[in-house]
This record gives structure tokens, C-alpha cells and sequence, in this order.
């Protein structure tokens, strides 16, 4: 009889089994929904951390207003102005740097070089003042090698996208004039370098491009930059020499950066 009747606390009255049945089933569905809940979690911590490719590189791409600062050397003949006019012109520029240090919780340190070309035309200037036939032409064409900080602590360790840097290193401008009787000048400037900006990421914008880009071209952060660059071309100086041009400028820079 004890074998067949078993312990009591084994015994389920019949009419009990659909409330245990139910019972049952409520913990085992709130289990598997528990399952899901932290597989949904775990995927949403990787995606909020992916791997990423290594990265070492940035190249910037530059563009801006251009006037060089000519007229400063000689303020009472304003050469510059007398035939180029007060319109500033366009510059475009590429800059290529290598963050050879990664400072933690601070940013990256390391060389770059830029490049950027500028050009302006205008008709030459008779002496009594009015447009001649003919056109002068200036070239401008600096070149640049910095040290560059990048602050990218509040981009990779906070929701905050931005960026703020800093270059300074020495700078060099080949430059050269010409008129449409064949006439022309050619000369080199020496000088210094200096720029401060700050930066937007905008792979919070769209995180999952951020990733494709990263996967297939090694691409780690794209931004839009926003800069102010002094670029000291006055041969370290010496504007009173007649054979230095001081062909630099102080002006602000807008652009696309790219870190690889």
C-alpha cells in the first residue's frame, strides 16, 4: 500500500493538475523571456562597443577664405588690394597626420602635413589707376608640418561628439606672379604655423554606417571640423626685406576629417 500511494507530498490531487500546469508554464515562459531579455542586453552592450580597426592615421580635407597678408608689409601702397581688390579667395587644402601616440584618456599626439593651394586674378592697374588689357596673376601655395593634439576623450569615453585640437610647427609658402605679357615672379617664404579647432563626430549621427565603413574601408570616425589657422609666412620676421612676401593669413577653415 505505501508503495503504491507513495510519499504524500508526491501525491497531486487530479483536480489540481491544470492550476499546476498553468503554474508551470508561467515560470518557464518567464524564464525563457528572462533568456531573451539578457541575450538583448549582451547585444546591445556590443553594439554600443564594437570592435573596431586600428587606428593611426587621419587626413583632413580644407577649405576657406584666402587673403594674404601682403598689404601689411607695406600699409601705405596696399599692393594687394590695389589690384586684387578687399574680396577674399578661395583656398582648398589636404592634410595627412599620424597619430603616433595615443595619450589615454587624454587623446592622440603626433606629426602632420598639409598642403593648400590658392589662386587669384584680377586686371592689371595703369598708373592713372583704371583696368589695363591685361591680367595679373598670384599663386599661392602653402605647405605646413605640425605637431597635432587631438582631445578625443569625450567622443570615445562620453554622449558628447566633439573634438577640440590643436597644431603648431612651421610653415612655407611657394608663391608666383604672372601677367599676360609672359612676365613672371617666383619666390619661397618661410614661417610658422599655428591652428586651434574643434570637431563633430558624426558617426553618432548613424552608428550602423559608422560600423560598415569601419568593417569595409577601415574607416574608424568621420567628422566635420571647424578651424582657425594663422599661418605666419613673414620669413620669421623679416617683412621690412624686400625680397620676402609675407603671402600667409589668419583665417577660419572648414572641412571633412577622416580617421583610419
Amino acid at each position: 500500500m505505501a508503495n503504491r500511494l507513495g510519499p504524500a507530498f508526491l501525491r497531486i490531487p487530479s483536480s489540481c493538475a491544470p492550476a499546476a500546469a498553468i503554474i508551470l508554464g508561467g515560470l518557464l515562459t518567464t524564464r525563457v523571456a528572462q533568456a531573451r531579455d539578457n541575450e538583448d542586453f549582451e547585444a546591445w552592450r556590443r553594439a554600443e562597443r564594437p570592435m573596431e580597426s586600428p587606428q593611426r592615421f587621419a587626413f583632413e580635407l580644407r577649405f576657406g577664405p584666402y587673403r594674404p597678408r601682403i598689404d601689411e608689409q607695406w600699409p601705405d601702397r596696399k599692393p594687394y588690394e590695389t589690384v586684387f581688390g578687399t574680396d577674399d579667395r578661395l583656398f582648398i587644402g589636404l592634410e595627412f597626420d599620424w597619430q603616433l601616440l595615443r595619450i589615454p584618456k587624454i587623446g592622440t599626439i603626433g606629426p602632420g602635413l598639409g598642403w593648400q593651394y590658392t589662386h587669384m586674378s584680377a586686371r592689371a592697374k595703369l598708373e592713372s589707376g583704371e583696368d589695363s588689357a591685361e591680367d595679373s596673376n598670384l599663386t599661392i601655395m602653402p605647405m605646413y608640418a605640425v605637431g597635432v593634439l587631438r582631445l578625443d576623450v569625450l567622443a570615445r569615453e562620453t554622449a558628447i561628439p566633439l573634438v577640440a585640437y590643436g597644431k603648431a610647427g612651421l610653415g612655407y609658402g611657394i608663391w608666383w606672379t604672372s601677367n599676360d605679357l609672359g612676365t613672371q615672379t617666383k619666390g619661397h617664404t618661410w614661417g610658422t604655423h599655428f591652428a586651434v579647432g574643434g570637431m563633430l563626430l558624426l558617426d553618432t549621427f548613424d552608428q550602423h554606417a559608422a560600423i560598415q565603413l569601419d568593417n569595409e574601408w577601415g574607416i574608424n570616425n568621420t567628422y566635420v571640423f571647424f578651424e582657425w589657422m594663422f599661418a605666419n609666412l613673414d620669413g620669421f620676421g623679416r617683412t621690412s626685406d624686400p625680397s620676402v612676401l609675407a603671402v600667409g593669413t589668419s583665417t577660419w577653415v572648414i572641412g571633412l576629417a577622416l580617421e583610419l
